[in-house]
């Protein structure tokens, strides 16, 4: 791949490094750091005119560092996109902050995205450039047929009603039935009630979310379908922010494992909660990039796992 440059902020370096070695490239030489006041200083140590490429302040800096070096394109390879829940006025006074990250990126310079299960596709259409949404169901699916041996008596189920249609798509291609949970909230975070749409009775119930923060609402669906009669809780998400109480309650929650992309870093996470696992998705990045600058289509990439 001549004319490319690979370069990583600090935010995930395992996932830049595998994502280099799986399209033969060296990452490119950059310095982060930060002044007395906080101020982030990020430095290209290479010439970057005429080439491209790549990880919120660092990001822009590094985009627009890029741009103002005469690069001819940029891309900025985002696996969870910042702020996606924020993407509506749900309240007055409230903020579509997804939107204002979208005019940053593209005013620092940006000319393309490849981002990784958005929280809402409309976010697509907060860009004026091109959005590539890739999907980590491929890489669900290989996993779900290679880790749960009882799959095909399994029913893929959703901890809330905005995900009814990631749920289906992936019962579908399993051949399996799917359920849904109807969750009532009182505010952000605290859920108050939930109710089961299905029968769980004697079957492997597969927990699919594209993220989970405080797992308040995972751990609540899990009780649930233990109650309801489920004979093993697995729960897969793209992305595992784990933030607050998250550790401590899977720990105490029945899940036999809860599976995670590795779009944020796990590392430190799975030392203090041994039923974190994670799936690679750095191959799905790595072709997404290696597509985009041949002029290639990515489409295969949402329903196929590149060798």
């Amino acid at each position: 791949m001549p004319n490319i440059v690979l370069f990583s902020g600090s935010s995930h370096h395992d996932l830049s490094q595998r994502v280099a070695d799986r399209l033969g490239l060296d990452l490119g030489k950059v310095v982060t750091k930060k002044f007395s006041n906080q101020e982030t200083s990020v430095e290209i140590g290479e010439s970057v005119r005429g080439e491209i490429n790549d990880n919120l302040m660092e990001l822009l800096i590094m985009i627009n560092a890029c741009k103002i070096a005469s690069s001819s394109r940029v891309t900025a390879v985002i696996p969870c996109f910042p702020y996606a829940r924020q993407d509506k006025k749900d309240k007055s006074r409230a903020p579509i902050s997804a939107k204002l990250v979208a005019n940053m990126l593209s005013v620092a310079g940006a000319d393309h995205i490849i981002t990784m299960d958005l929280h809402a596709s409309q976010i697509q259409g907060f860009f004026d450039i091109p959005v590539d949404n890739l999907y980590a169901e491929p890489a669900v699916l290989q996993w779900i047929k290679e880790n749960i041996p009882e799959w095909r008596n399994c029913i893929i189920v959703s901890p809330d009603a905005g995900g009814a249609k990631r749920v289906t798509s992936i019962a579908d291609r399993l051949n399996v039935e799917f359920a849904l949970i109807h969750k009532e909230r009182k505010k952000a975070n605290e859920v108050d009630r939930m109710v089961l749409v299905g029968d769980v009775k004697d079957r492997v119930a597969i927990l699919v979310d594209d993220m989970a923060d405080t797992c308040g609402t995972i751990c609540h669906a899990a009780e649930k379908l233990v109650s309801a009669g489920a004979t093993k809780v697995y729960a897969i998400l793209t992305h595992g922010i784990f933030s607050g109480p998250a550790l401590s309650r899977i720990n105490n929650a029945s899940f036999e494992a809860v599976v995670v992309t590795n779009t944020i870093p796990q590392e430190e996470k799975m030392k203090h909660c041994p039923k974190i696992q994670f799936i690679d998705i750095s191959m799905i990045l790595a072709e997404a990039i290696r597509r985009t600058h041949n002029g290639e289509s990515v489409s295969y990439l949402f329903s196929h796992v590149p060798l």
